[in-house]
């Protein structure tokens, strides 16, 4: 059977916000299209798995559900992955588990997609839980970006670089959209190779959108769509991520622009972090990581343990 939209959520030790996520889904999707949920459990600890085991197995009757177990948590691309080897959709919408849409956002995805095949992926609008906005498009990683921010990007060159931190009506170009809810054309997802699973966390959205960009398939946000993204809430912020947040930086810098730009931005870095390491001690991993030229191989990937149920 060929769907509408494959829709695939990956769950890491979050089960509430993972059912919390598929509840919203649902009470906002129209039924008129068709939809496969691909839910992929990425190596949680088994009270959280049979957590969700049960929600979902209490709905499975009435909706086209899955839960794919993972005895290992294979990050973010890897994860989703898992998920796109049972899609049947001829959309792929990979949602974030800490989301909870605020209209159907899917239809309004798909109806734009339908009319714009020009469009490799797009997003809705995503917001705070507090009403504040949050950036749906945003700009490539370049050494631009490290060196100079997003702010002076965006007064240089406001058609290249259109401002993230604002309210579009109309949908909007950007180079590429958040990693929190992103909604592919299958065809241009598989034509790609789909998300690098080199990469564990941090990165991918430039990454695959980069690599969409030289297909000539653009990203746009699509602000009729509307959700809440209760940002960090599946990646809680510790120094180890913050080191993964380097490695994946650096791998995308070295992988699209080449070495010599990948040895700038190191250099740069590294001085930045001894500096602040000297300030803020918890820098300091940081700084050695980058020591290291922050390889994959020191990656979280690396790290993980396998839990059987």
């Amino acid at each position: 059977m060929v769907f509408d939209i494959s829709v695939v959520i990956i769950n890491y030790n979050t089960a509430n916000y993972t059912i919390n996520c598929i509840e919203s889904i649902l009470k906002y999707t129209s039924k008129d299209i068709s939809c496969q949920y691909l839910i992929v459990d990425n190596g949680s600890e088994s009270e959280n798995y049979y957590t969700l085991k049960k929600y979902i197995d209490s709905i499975s009757k009435t909706i086209n559900i899955r839960l794919i177990r993972s005895d290992i948590n294979t990050g973010f691309g890897s994860g989703n992955m898992i998920g796109v080897r049972e899609a049947k959709g001829k959309y792929l919408a990979f949602i974030n588990n800490d989301v909870l849409f605020e209209n159907d956002c899917l239809t309004i995805l798909k109806n734009f997609m339908d009319s714009n095949p020009n469009v490799g992926v797009c997003g809705p609008q995503a917001f705070k839980e507090n009403s504040d906005l949050l950036p749906t498009i945003d700009h490539f990683a370049s050494l631009g970006r490290e060196l100079f921010g997003r702010k002076i990007l965006e007064s240089i060159s406001p058609s290249k670089y259109p401002k993230r931190k604002r309210i579009y009506n109309t949908p909007q170009k950007g180079q590429f959209v958040a990693g929190s809810f992103m909604f592919f054309s299958a065809q241009d997802f598989n034509e790609i190779g789909g998300f690098d699973t080199n990469i564990f966390l941090y990165y991918e959205e430039t990454d695959i959108c980069m690599r969409l960009a030289k297909k000539n398939k653009e990203a746009f946000l699509v602000p009729k769509g509307r959700f809440i993204h209760f940002h960090g809430a599946s990646t809680p912020q510790k120094v180890d991520l913050k080191i993964e947040l380097k490695i994946s930086l650096l791998y995308v810098i070295r992988k699209h622009y080449g070495i010599v730009p990948f040895y700038f931005l190191l250099t740069y870095l590294q001085i930045k972090y001894f500096f602040s390491g000297l300030v803020k001690a918890k820098n300091w991993p940081v700084f050695i990581a980058l020591l290291k030229q922050a390889p994959l191989t020191i990656s979280l990937k690396h790290n993980q343990k396998i839990h059987r149920l």
